[in-house]
């Protein structure tokens, strides 16, 4: 990224709370409609929603979704459907990732994991509430000012990035992985290819729908979109490749969550397979790329170039 004046450091700076403050909200709305008039348990259960989705967090993916309408010309406001609905599925996927059967984690974002406080059934109907919430969320944007052509294009975009194509592939592959690293495969050890594919579906996909979905709403064209979702495979990766090497040699106490557990659990990150150094090549030659491709949204793209350098250069 281009050196920047501290008068625009503070610009985006402001832009930051002020739409996260509006994501922030939507959500809420959204959770205070499944409590209204509701028996007691299902407000239990949204209660286990709100800790998942609204118990703290970057908010990384509605903020690329309002930054993207932004540079494609469109109002941040059109694509607060489309920023909610990529946090819900996020908070889903950190659910189940943290479960037993799966990652078995005491902490998230500084505080006990969901199972751990709701017990492992709460937590488990909470994330699949939070994920078929995240599609009526879109649904409904076609309802109001998107139209339903809009909505409809939003919807694939987000099945696809959060199925077995996208995200949850990728956690499908992740555990392969780890399961053919633990066996020593006589078919051969893990490569850096397969890891790259494995990072880029489960973390990748969901980051490109951020920006696809949010441009998607503010009426954006095929180029644009296309070049969206060029600019979030590659900051996505470039984020899971950063998350990976925090895992290494991160501080606890800025990121929430226990580090050196890749390791122990034997995770084919990117990190592990290459090794250091070249991981942190891959990294910086994915956030020239996305940063480029950024630049071509020119003042209106402003906020999502902030945006990307931060999510690619973060320590917590």
């Amino acid at each position: 990224m281009t050196r920047t004046t501290n008068k625009e450091t503070r610009a985006f700076e402001k832009w930051r709370l002020r739409q996260a403050a509006l994501a922030e909200s939507f959500l809420d709305g959204a959770m205070a409609r499944l409590e209204k008039n509701a028996p007691e348990a299902i407000k239990d259960l949204a209660g286990v929603m709100r800790y998942a989705v609204l118990g703290g967090g970057k908010r990384l993916r509605p903020l690329l979704a309002l930054a993207a309408a932004e540079a494609v010309g469109g109002r941040a406001r059109e694509a607060l459907p489309a920023a909610a609905a990529v946090e819900m599925v996020h908070a889903y996927s950190l659910i189940h990732d943290d479960l037993p059967a799966m990652d078995d984690d005491d902490l998230r974002r500084g505080r006990p994991t969901c199972h751990r406080v709701f017990g492992e059934a709460a937590a488990i109907l909470a994330g699949d509430a939070l994920l078929t919430l995240a599609f009526e969320t879109l649904a409904a944007a076609g309802a109001r000012k998107a139209g339903p052509a809009r909505a409809n294009a939003a919807l694939i975009l987000l099945a696809r990035a959060a199925g077995a194509a996208g995200m949850v592939g990728g956690q499908m592959l992740d555990l392969a992985l780890e399961r053919r690293t633990k066996k020593k495969a006589a078919d051969g050890d893990v490569t850096g290819e397969m890891a790259r594919d494995m990072e880029k579906r489960k973390t990748g996909e969901m980051i490109a729908a951020a920006l696809t979905l949010g441009a998607v709403l503010a009426g954006a064209g095929p180029a644009a979109v296309a070049r969206l979702r060029r600019i979030g495979l590659a900051a996505g990766l470039a984020f899971q490749i950063r998350d990976d090497l925090l895992n290494l040699s991160g501080d606890p106490a800025l990121l929430g969550k226990a580090v050196g557990s890749d390791a122990v659990r034997g995770k084919s990150s990117f990190p592990a397979v290459m090794g250091v150094r070249a991981a942190e090549e891959e990294l910086a030659a994915l956030t020239a790329e996305a940063l480029a491709e950024a630049s071509a949204f020119k003042t209106c793209g402003e906020n999502l170039t902030f945006l990307i350098d931060g999510l690619v250069n973060r320590r917590k």
